[in-house]
């Protein structure tokens, strides 16, 4: 899936892109502001997440309960030193669950990601836009 859009078409963006039943693991990438996690909040969103949603910068990892009564997890990497500091957080629980794991900043655990995942990567276009692609 390749996509251009802008930020007023996030509730699209975020349809489409579970439409295309993409694998629950998904790794976002993309430069510092580029809209990984306003386009995170509005697939919780649709997903059926009720409660606010935020960056888990600092935490690393935020659990959202749908209205469904499914998890989803949201993860930011960016201040992670070490893959073992993943690992002592438990991160394979979390990959291994089953749930929806939205995560940011993937390289940081590169080998700890599963095989069995998607990838949406973003783009800023000169007009604002952004371009969005799925794999």
């Amino acid at each position: 899936m390749n996509i251009v859009f802008s930020v007023e078409q996030l509730k699209e963006v975020a349809e489409q892109i579970l439409a295309q039943n993409p694998k629950k693991i998904i790794l976002f990438n993309g430069e510092m502001g580029v809209g990984k996690t306003t386009l995170i909040k509005q697939l919780c969103k649709t997903l059926g997440v009720e409660d606010a949603t935020s960056s888990p910068t600092f935490s690393l990892v935020n659990e959202y309960d749908t209205v469904d009564n499914k998890i989803v997890y949201h993860f930011d990497f960016y201040r992670l030193n070490k893959e073992t500091e993943a690992l002592d957080m438990g991160v394979d629980d979390y990959l291994y669950s089953g749930n929806w794991c939205f995560i940011e900043w993937s390289e940081k655990i590169a080998s700890l990601i599963p095989e069995g995942h998607s990838v949406v990567t973003i783009t800023l276009l000169a007009d604002g836009k952004r371009e969005l692609k799925l794999v």
